[in-house]
């Protein structure tokens, strides 16, 4: 395999390193690579190796590639990888500033918080993610255009002109097409990112939109963009399948050599996810203290709810309006605090409470509402 073409994928089977061709397609007829050298020092001949995770969960997704970071410390590795539909959130951000959670629990979107930087992204089986993990090597070579250039390369191998722009965006004609972010462990680096191959805008802008006026909080909060996807640029039709083989192939320089983790090591990527990106408490529960305002007017009269929120409990919540109330509020902001941020919770705490006494005819529902959606 030489290095200005690639045309097939090592990769093991029985032990021994095999050849497999790309299929080929008469719109791309010779592919250069993208000479995707993440580390220096890097001689002719170098490969790289290649995971999947066999998996379309998020939170064993993260886990697996958490794993490759925290245990493969030597070469460079590239794992591609997809999720059901799915909102990540960056390490910093405040998960309800981010996610329009009763369009998530409406339609069975799982939210998980990744372990670096960066804004809040959907995942569907239209996205492709992308993570590759070297040497940290000096300061000069954490740059993010140290990883995005080989992407850009390799989607103009298939007529796609992309180029990095901000801080941590791929764009196609001035839509985005891909987000990236990057996190240092000891002497090795990960840089991970999406790719948007063919997913649903509709529900990228459904599950994202979340009312800013709402929250209060020092969390990072993403940067609203104009997204695309890249099927639309392509200058010949092709399905996620090919993509990926394409990409795979652009990304080679001189092979990759396909590796397996063994049953041990899978079985400690499982143990992350159920230890940790599984759990309410790390998505969720690790949010920033925030404050939350909301007003809304019900057929029952007007309300506002004022809550202090910190790691996912309510620790302060006051509850104002015209409401028609035959007794004062507290109980129902006693009972509320301590209760966490999420609509399940506050509703067993609603049900205990007599709250047409309280509120007259605004109802839990109308509550609930107005704190979730």
């Amino acid at each position: 395999m030489t290095a200005n073409r690639v045309d097939a994928i090592l990769f093991i089977q029985n032990g021994l390193p095999q050849r497999r061709r790309l299929p080929e397609n008469p719109q791309f007829p010779a592919w250069p690579a993208a000479n995707f050298a993440l580390s220096s020092g890097r001689t002719e001949g170098h490969m790289i190796h290649y995971l999947e995770t066999g998996s379309t969960d998020p939170c064993y997704n993260l886990a697996f590639e958490q794993y490759v970071l925290e245990n493969k410390r030597d070469g460079d590795w590239l794992i591609l990888w997809q999720n059901n539909n799915t909102v990540v959130i960056g390490c910093n951000q405040n998960a309800w500033a981010e996610v329009n959670t009763e369009y998530v629990r409406q339609h069975g979107v799982t939210v998980v918080r990744r372990m670096t930087g960066g804004g809040a992204v959907y995942h569907d089986m239209g996205n492709l993610n992308y993570s590759f993990i070297s040497d940290a090597g000096n300061g000069s070579e954490i740059s993010i255009e140290r990883f995005t250039e080989p992407v850009c390369r390799a989607l103009s191998t298939m007529g796609v002109r992309a180029e990095k722009s901000g801080r941590n965006d791929i764009l196609v004609n001035g839509r985005k097409v891909s987000g990236v972010a990057q996190r240092l462990c000891g002497d090795r680096i990960l840089h991970h990112g999406t790719l948007l191959f063919d997913s649903d805008p509709q529900v990228i802008s459904e599950a994202l939109n979340v009312n800013a006026d709402k929250f209060s909080s020092k969390s990072v909060k993403s940067v609203k963009s104009r997204v695309g996807n890249i099927r639309e640029f392509l200058p010949a039709d092709m399905d996620m399948t090919e993509f990926r083989a394409r990409l795979l192939a652009a990304l080679s320089a001189d092979g990759l050599v396909h590796e397996q983790l063994s049953g041990e090591e899978l079985a400690e990527a499982a143990r992350i996810a159920d230890e940790k990106y599984r759990l309410w408490d790390w998505t969720w529960g690790r949010t920033k203290k925030f404050e939350y305002k909301n007003s809304r007017r019900f057929p029952g009269g007007s309300l506002c709810i004022m809550a202090d929120v910190q790691n996912g409990k309510i620790s302060d919540i006051a509850f104002e309006g015209d409401f028609m109330a035959l007794e004062d509020v507290s109980p129902a902001a006693t009972a509320l605090t301590g209760c966490f941020f999420e609509r399940d919770s506050v509703a067993r705490a609603l049900s205990t409470l007599d709250l047409t006494n309280i509120f007259g005819a605004i109802t839990a529902e109308n509550i609930l509402d107005l704190m979730f959606s």
